[in-house]
């Protein structure tokens, strides 16, 4: 059999008449293709990425929907309170005392006569800002430490990893019992601040690994020989693709964190009266928790259902980007 000439410029199709017909490459591809098939994976021919697969697969995951309405709905209680909640959190009567629910108090009165249902939609704002702004302080420091490190290695990773055992060794409530128990201000900065130095030592850990294994990749080394800067080579190479495991765990530990504000302030080392938190809530609660459960029952449950939603994002989160899970 005759080898065929090799047609570099087009290609010939048949056109139902015995006869043929020049093509060029282009036009060759897309009938045999078809007449509405797309050029890529993704809309108007364009690749799809890892984002875009994972937020495909996120609006399709019903625990993703859930925990996503609680967390809209707990920043929007942060943001306007006093939109579903009357009066202030600190207006109390006591001569309501451990009463029941009544009209405008839907969640009863504490042992001081204030207003439960108000006081755990205040409380909000408080466990919200401490786990927002503690989870920012942790993954910012944790992933640029835990980057650089596993990017350059030798003795700055050798330090940083030696540095991370300490801390890890430090139990996370007794350091908080310590730490704070000495600072006077009634703030949140400084229980955000003992969460960033205790905390970051595991984002570290998760953003050295992932950088450890992107560097490894083709992409990095012929960038790498192409001349490009270590700065470039970090932020347009390894960061994007070393960042996913950092943003799950970074989205599970801010439910932790609103859990551990709320533990630390029920200690009494945490927030501290006149502040609103369901930690101190739950603390003045618990000596008449048999005459008036209610007032431990709601802040509790708050706290529960924000916690547990932070975790369920995180999981929805975690399976939609790693692609073993696909």
């Amino acid at each position: 059999m005759p080898e065929q000439p090799y047609e570099p410029e087009g290609a010939i199709a048949g056109t139902g008449m015995g006869g043929a017909m020049d093509l060029g490459a282009s036009e060759a591809t897309t009938l045999e293709r078809g007449p509405g098939a797309p050029s890529g994976g993704g809309p108007a021919g364009r690749p799809r990425s890892l984002g875009s697969d994972a937020w495909r697969d996120l609006r399709r995951n019903p625990v993703f929907l859930l925990s996503a309405l609680v967390i809209l709905f707990l920043v929007f209680i942060s943001l306007w309170p006093s939109a579903i909640a009357p009066g202030s959190p600190l207006s109390c009567d006591l001569a309501k005392s451990q009463d029941g629910p009544g009209p405008g108090a839907p969640f009863g009165y504490d042992g001081q006569g204030c207003n439960v249902y108000t006081r755990t939609v205040y409380g909000a704002r408080t466990s919200v800002t401490v786990g927002v702004l503690a989870t920012l302080g942790v993954g910012v420091l944790g992933s640029v430490l835990g980057g650089l490190a596993g990017y350059f290695g030798g003795w700055p990773d050798a330090l940083l990893s030696r540095t991370t055992d300490i801390f890890f060794a430090i139990p996370v409530v007794l350091g908080g019992l310590v730490l704070l128990s000495v600072v006077t201000s009634n703030t949140v900065w400084p229980v955000i601040g003992f969460m960033v130095l205790l905390g970051w030592p595991q984002i570290s850990r998760i953003a050295r690994g992932s950088v450890i294994g992107a560097r490894q990749h083709d992409y990095v080394q012929a960038a790498r020989a192409l001349g490009a800067s270590d700065s470039r080579i970090l932020l347009r190479h390894i960061a994007p693709n070393a960042v996913a495991p950092v943003i799950v765990v970074a989205t599970i530990a801010l439910g932790t964190y609103i859990s551990l504000e709320a533990t630390l302030s029920y200690l009494g080392v945490g927030l501290k009266p006149p502040s609103v938190s369901w930690g101190i809530d739950i603390s003045a609660a618990s000596p008449y928790v048999r005459n008036a459960p209610h007032a431990l029952l709601w802040p509790s449950g708050a706290l529960a259902v924000t916690v547990l939603a932070f975790i369920m994002l995180g999981d929805a989160v975690r399976d939609a980007l790693d692609p073993k899970l696909r």
